[in-house]
């Protein structure tokens, strides 16, 4: 379990990396090829499938100086498992929780989807 809990930590690493400096290698390794996001901002709801969101992060980088992001829990059973990240400064001035769905699929733990609260703006 330690060595999954790793991997998991290790993934959700890479989309805050990813996601923070716009590397779409980065958030391709780290979620499979199906997964889709959801969530609002502003009032516009988002349900974006892996290349669009990809897309929007190479474009328009989250971090804009003033990132901070962090893992505040993980739970793993089996194969299955959750991730909740806390960001704040999201570009440049936007807070998110972020929770995070995983699965060991094709013999390697992937992010199969993002579901995230805007909690502030």
């Amino acid at each position: 379990m330690d060595k999954d809990l790793t991997e998991v930590r290790r993934l959700i690493n890479l989309y805050i990396e990813g996601a923070g400096k716009g590397n779409a290698d980065m958030l391709n390794e780290a979620f499979h090829s199906s997964a889709h996001w959801f969530g609002t901002v502003g009032g516009v709801d988002y349900a974006l499938d892996k290349k669009s969101f990809v897309d929007l992060m190479v474009s328009q980088p989250g971090d804009a100086g003033a990132l901070v992001a962090e893992i505040v829990d993980v739970q793993m059973d089996g194969s299955a498992a959750t991730a909740t990240v806390k960001e704040t400064g999201f570009w440049g001035t936007l807070a998110f929780t972020d929770f995070f769905q995983l699965a060991m699929l094709d013999g390697r733990w992937q992010i199969t989807s993002k579901t995230f609260a805007t909690t502030n703006g």
